[in-house]
């Protein structure tokens, strides 16, 4: 039995029978660059695979070793890949910039950061395990651009009508490029070392040759446009690297904007921090102690179980034991099939996040449901649970150890709870206001009331609303 053959069946023991089959199949069938940073989201789509479990055994293969992680800071404007990492520990800049587009970017890992996988090496060779020696197209769709990028199935074809010259230039050497230019605005980039010189070429037609140069080193110096006039130029190139580059002359036309303008959804990091089966497989492997990570929105939800220590008085310790424990196991249920994570638990309550607000109000009212359950099978009211959502900005961090989030709105949605009554949900302005999440309200026909109060810690009026 071969050692992918081995850890497969290993993977079938924890992971979806359906996802193992695409997963086996991808790796014996599917062409190399399939196997490249493998957009999750993308193959259970192609396969009519549920995302969740299709994320989750992935994880479980890359922590058997089938799959290598990678967490890509993209360019929110080109789709490209600004820098690469195994983990989450590797972002450390608060800055990143793109020098096809000249913009930087303080990262942020909504959409800033997608999570790819790669076949290991031991289990299947593929071309991208030495980049170094794929040629220019495959550089571009396999290395320089993130698989949020939908780059169209005549993708060599279409190259051709954006690039007017390019050339592979080992370690160390220099060439000389002649052309002619056209009136356009000319882009001399390679997506190796990312180094840029934009041109913009105007004005009257010259038969003179005109000169220019760009000088590819590790690091970049950022550059000004310069002026060309249209006709001969003789482009001096030299490879300043320890690696191979591609650089080319990039027209900045409207076939360009097209190779890139289509996207797709990719998983974030955001989405994979709020995963239950990332959480419990990577439970101190994400971030380093003194990294503070921008996340623009993420939801969180709040529980706590009204009357515990009465409880506790009236059944007893073993019996209201048993009981909270339960509660925790359905709790801990519904959070995972709604795409969110239990962050983690304090006395009776649970601090639990999600991508959205819609996934945490289904979770909110699935939970009221399963508490309202348990209490009819064992007919008493024991289980009285309060809730309370917000949704905004916060700080991934480490705290005691383990991944954590940092910030206002995770104190505004623990004092939400605590307005809460039994079987009350709170939910804020920003959560009811999703139109996704009020829709799943109004379906089942509940009408939040709006509520003006005051929290500790917020100077002014808050408001929120109480789902009946």
């Amino acid at each position: 039995m071969s050692e992918a053959q081995k850890l497969l069946t290993i993977l079938r023991q924890t992971a979806d029978p359906d996802a193992v089959d695409a997963i086996e199949h991808l790796i014996h069938d599917a062409p190399d660059h399939e196997l490249n940073r493998i957009n999750v989201l993308a193959f259970a789509a192609k396969h009519h695979l549920d995302e969740e479990s299709t994320i989750a055994a992935f994880l479980h293969a890359a922590r058997l070793g089938l799959f290598e992680l990678s967490w890509n800071v993209l360019c929110p404007g080109c789709g490209g890949v600004m820098d690469a990492g195994a983990s989450l520990k590797s972002l450390k800049k608060e800055e990143y910039s793109c020098a096809l587009c000249a913009a930087g970017y303080e990262p942020t890992l909504d959409e800033m950061v997608e999570v790819t996988f790669t076949v290991s090496p031991r289990v299947r060779k593929i071309a991208a395990h030495e980049p170094d020696k794929l040629p220019m197209p495959e550089y571009l769709r396999q290395i320089f651009w993130s698989s949020g990028v939908d780059l169209p199935e005549d993708f060599e074809k279409q190259l051709e009508e954006v690039m007017l010259d390019s050339v592979e230039l080992p370690p160390g050497e220099r060439v000389i490029l002649s052309l002619q230019l056209p009136p356009a605005f000319v882009i001399v980039f390679d997506p190796v070392t990312h180094a840029t010189q934009f041109v913009e070429v105007k004005g009257e037609p010259t038969r003179e040759r005109q000169n220019l140069s760009l000088i590819l080193t590790e690091q970049p110096a950022e550059n000004d446009t310069v002026e060309l006039r249209p006709g001969p130029v003789r482009l001096l190139l030299e490879n300043h690297t320890k690696r191979r580059t591609l650089p080319a002359v990039w027209l900045a036309n409207d076939a360009l904007h097209h190779l890139m303008e289509h996207r797709r959804p990719f998983l974030t990091a955001k989405r994979l921090l709020t995963n239950q089966t990332f959480r419990d497989l990577y439970r101190t492997e994400t971030l380093d102690i003194d990294q503070r990570l921008k996340i623009t929105s993420l939801t969180f939800l709040f529980t706590d179980l009204k009357g515990s220590t009465e409880l506790y008085e009236r059944v007893g310790d073993l019996v209201a034991y048993d009981l909270v424990r339960e509660h925790f196991r359905v709790l801990n249920e519904i959070v995972a099939s709604e795409a969110g994570a239990v962050v983690k638990t304090i006395g009776d309550a649970v601090m639990a996040t999600f991508p959205t607000p819609d996934h945490a109000v289904s979770a909110a009212l699935r939970m009221r449901e399963a508490m309202r359950t348990l209490n009819e099978q064992r007919g008493h009211e024991d289980l009285l649970l309060k809730i309370g959502i917000h949704e905004g900005p916060c700080l991934a961090v480490v705290l005691n150890e383990r991944q954590d989030y940092f910030g206002q709105t995770v104190n505004i949605a623990s004092r939400v709870q605590n307005l809460a009554n039994s079987r009350s949900i709170y939910a804020t302005g920003t959560v009811i206001e999703n139109p996704e999440a009020l829709e799943i309200i109004e379906t089942q026909g509940l009408h939040p009331t709006l509520q003006k109060t005051t929290l500790r810690g917020i100077n002014n009026e808050f408001s929120v609303y109480e789902i009946p």
